[in-house]
């Protein structure tokens, strides 16, 4: 490899601030949360995950820092994983600033449109408790669910990621075929909707992850209008 060839790849591989500062609080947060004593790990739940405004436990700075709190290894390591491997491609676009904001707006709407579905969902258990077809410990149960990771931010990267590199190719790991950037964004999405509304995997939050799609869509068509960026 000449040096140009290695400056090259070190561009590439390149973690630029924000990115880099991402990934270090959510580690750091995830750590903390897993080492730290029981009693220190509810208080972070309770304080950073975020709960329905009907909870006891919601409190407003929750819809930023809840994007921050992880609760398995496997859920924060795909969550960074694509963190870096789509983020630093666009904030290296985008530039920080512009990237840092894209990332809390997704966050924010992506907790936003997750408590709407939550409402939704929680008007209709009421119903049912006024009918007598479930029982009020069920719906303070569904009241007091917390939600926590940085997947709706995440969902809105690979949305951005899908708008302005839409021929880009990616690998597949299962199964592992090439496939463009547009169409990989397009079928994850459809894939979500249908998670979403079947109730599969319900212990996902489908719908946060189609809210951070939305919001970076709609912030994205904003600045194209306002001629801030091109794709």
């Amino acid at each position: 490899m000449n040096a140009m060839q290695s400056n090259r790849m070190s561009q590439v591989l390149r973690t630029p601030p924000v990115v880099l500062n991402l990934l270090a609080i959510n580690i750091l947060v995830f750590l903390a949360f897993e080492v730290l004593p029981l009693g220190v790990k509810n208080w972070m739940l309770a304080n950073l995950a975020l709960f329905y405004p009907e909870s006891p436990f919601f409190m407003p700075h929750q819809l930023v820092t809840y994007m921050f709190m992880h609760g398995s290894l496997d859920h924060i390591f795909f969550n960074m994983f694509a963190l870096w491997m789509f983020g630093r491609i666009l904030e290296q676009s985008l530039g920080s600033r512009r990237f840092l904001i894209y990332y809390l707006v997704t966050g924010v709407g992506a907790a936003l449109i997750q408590l709407g579905v939550s409402a939704i969902e929680i008007s209709n258990i009421a119903q049912n408790v006024h009918e007598g077809l479930a029982s009020v410990s069920t719906l303070a149960d569904r009241i007091n669910v917390p939600t926590l990771g940085a997947s709706g931010a995440v969902f809105g990267i690979l949305l951005a990621f899908g708008m302005l590199y839409p021929n880009a190719t990616l690998m597949l790991l299962i199964p592992p075929i090439p496939i463009k950037a547009k169409y990989f964004v397009i079928i994850y999405g459809a894939l979500e909707l249908f998670f979403g509304v079947s109730g599969t995997m319900d212990n996902i939050a489908h719908f946060a992850h189609l809210g951070g799609m939305l919001w970076g869509f709609l912030l994205l068509w904003f600045w194209r209008k306002k001629g801030k960026i091109y794709y």
